[in-house]
């Protein structure tokens, strides 16, 4: 059976700390899944389409990594692709409360799927794609936030 993950977000854009994240898993699992989630509560700043093309373009040379748009509960998703691995970055205390709550609500909702934690490494800490967007919408230079094939 092949270890697959599945690294669900918004990615409203995506972010130096998201790609971090991604790289250190992709040694660990046979595929990645980048999941683009569409949540009706969240207002975005840029579309699924553009974040997804962001996403392929900095994972253009990987192939263990594919994009995915989709909508609903993500243990749901993992079900429908027979997947076993959510996988989620943490920033700091706070995000691992948040992060806990859902894990434990999805094991109950899909037991077969486990969430896994990676840590963001120390100098990514404080991004994180709300920020970005505050930095965007006062014209500030995000250059040091994310990748470079995000252009806004």
């Amino acid at each position: 059976m092949k270890k697959i993950a599945v690294f669900p977000g918004s990615f409203d854009p995506i972010t130096l700390g998201h790609v971090s994240v991604i790289k250190r898993a992709i040694p660990l699992f046979d595929q990645v899944i980048i999941a683009i989630g569409d949540n009706a509560d969240k207002k975005h700043m840029f579309t699924a389409k553009q974040r997804e093309n962001w996403i392929r373009e900095v994972f253009k040379n990987e192939p263990k990594v594919t994009i995915e748009i989709y909508s609903g509960l993500t243990v749901e998703f993992c079900k429908q692709r027979n997947v076993h691995f959510i996988l989620r970055g943490l920033r700091t205390s706070a995000d691992f409360e948040f992060e806990r709550s859902i894990a434990q609500i999805n094991r109950r909702l899909a037991p077969e799927v486990d969430t896994l934690f990676i840590l963001t490494e120390s100098q990514y800490t404080p991004i994180s794609s709300s920020i970005v967007r505050d930095v965007i919408r006062n014209n500030g230079n995000i250059s040091e936030f994310v990748p470079p094939e995000v252009k806004v």
